[in-house]
């Protein structure tokens, strides 16, 4: 069974989007976005800092990363590392300024069904320290300053029957860590993000539209301490394909004098209205299928391998 979170999915990216379509300019909300030439890296956040700008947005104050790096899927070890680097600075800007020494990671999803292993899988990779500390103080691991770090899989309702968050609701009570990180798999908006973006939020995870579920949300008003998410798009559904397909064939009939108009009329309507009326055209029939690149097993080992590299540098350097 495959149990679904999602980090508003591609948000970073649609906002930008947004913010270039429309030229809106929403107070209390800012747009930033940096590039790393020589890697081909796009970086891009969004900060909603009032709730006047979380309003006009639809999306709780915090904020928003996308990490765009067209070759991730390609076994290049210095891209990846790169990538981890990149993945690391920006997770330390994330975490919360006061002096912290406790996390605990949460690998989201379910470990029997690849494109939604992403999460077990980097748990898998983590250098787990809290059991040490424990045991023989924290100058065991040759540093005055460590970050205790601890993991679980809690896995899905299918497999435990309890909600996740009621799972690490328990472990929060039982362990007292100061910071609760997550990694989940997430669905696309677009198909070229497709293990492609590495989604980075301080607002925790709030249950989506991904493949359909509904669960309760984990945020720090659900678990009592912060919430960092970490997500890489795995799966894209129909609706999305047949957007992104629909999108060059508008492309292509500009050139038509005949088809000019329709092309207009559709071109028209916001990526949601596109999404939603592509969901009416291919229902029931499509409604429900999910679709994942060939290669899935590897690629998704690759990434999660990639995430836990940038984790273990920033957890191995001295405490906040």
């Amino acid at each position: 069974m495959v149990e679904k979170y999602n980090i508003r999915t591609d948000l970073a990216l649609e906002e930008k989007e947004r913010f270039e379509s429309d030229h809106v300019e929403v107070q209390g909300v800012i747009l930033t976005e940096e590039y790393d030439e020589e890697n081909e890296i796009r970086i891009t956040t969004v900060r909603i800092e009032t709730e006047n700008g979380a309003k006009v947005m639809g999306k709780p104050v915090g904020s928003y990363i996308t990490i765009e790096a067209p070759e991730m899927a390609v076994p290049d070890e210095g891209y990846h590392e790169e990538i981890s680097q990149q993945l690391r600075k920006f997770i330390g800007e994330l975490l919360p300024k006061r002096k912290m020494e406790k996390i605990l990671v949460v690998g989201l999803g379910n470990r029997q069904v690849t494109p939604d292993a992403l999460g077990p899988y980097v748990v898998d990779n983590l250098h787990i320290t809290r059991h040490i500390i424990e045991e023989y103080g924290k100058y065991a691991t040759g540093e005055d300053e460590v970050w205790s770090v601890s993991a679980i899989v809690p896995g899905v309702m299918g497999q435990t029957g309890m909600e996740t968050v009621e799972v690490i609701r328990g472990v929060v009570a039982e362990t007292k860590p100061d910071i609760l990180l997550v990694i989940d798999a997430l669905a696309a908006r677009n198909s070229k993000r497709l293990n492609r973006t590495i989604q980075i939020a301080d607002t925790g995870i709030n249950p989506g539209s991904g493949v359909g579920n509904h669960r309760n949300a984990i945020t720090e008003k659900t678990v009592g301490i912060p919430v960092i998410a970490i997500g890489v798009p795995t799966v894209v559904d129909a609706a999305t394909i047949v957007g992104d397909t629909m999108d060059n064939l508008l492309s292509a009939v500009e050139v038509s004098e005949s088809l000019k108009g329709m092309a207009s009329v559709i071109k028209g309507y916001s990526p949601v209205e596109k999404y939603e009326l592509i969901k009416e055209l291919i229902a029931p029939h499509l409604n429900g299928m999910f679709v994942t690149p060939k290669d899935i097993d590897e690629t998704v080992r690759r990434i999660s391998y990639t995430i836990s590299e940038a984790l273990n540098m920033l957890f191995a350097a001295s405490a906040t």
